[in-house]
């Protein structure tokens, strides 16, 4: 059983990942308007937006995806060895 929630757990924050990456990306081609970006703004805003109020962009660079995907790094490893040691 925890081998089923280990694997969620990293897919959960791969699939996130992957997102926040494909987002950064075509912030620089596609307008904030396309639907593609509106899809993926509704998704990841609400992941974005306290780190945003946190750390405003500087020279005009957004460092929230980057630091959004560190997170979720730190708390993929805290889950899976909090999960590894009750199991």
């Amino acid at each position: 059983m925890t081998g089923i929630l280990i694997t969620l757990i990293q897919s959960v924050a791969q699939i996130l990942s992957v997102l926040i990456i494909i987002d950064a990306l075509l912030s620089f081609f596609l307008s904030p308007f396309h639907p593609v970006r509106e899809t993926l703004g509704r998704v990841l805003n609400p992941l974005y937006a306290p780190i945003r109020r946190v750390l405003p962009a500087m020279g005009g660079f957004d460092f929230s995806p980057l630091i959004l995907i560190i997170l979720i790094q730190v708390i993929e490893t805290l889950l899976i060895s909090l999960i590894s040691s009750l199991g």
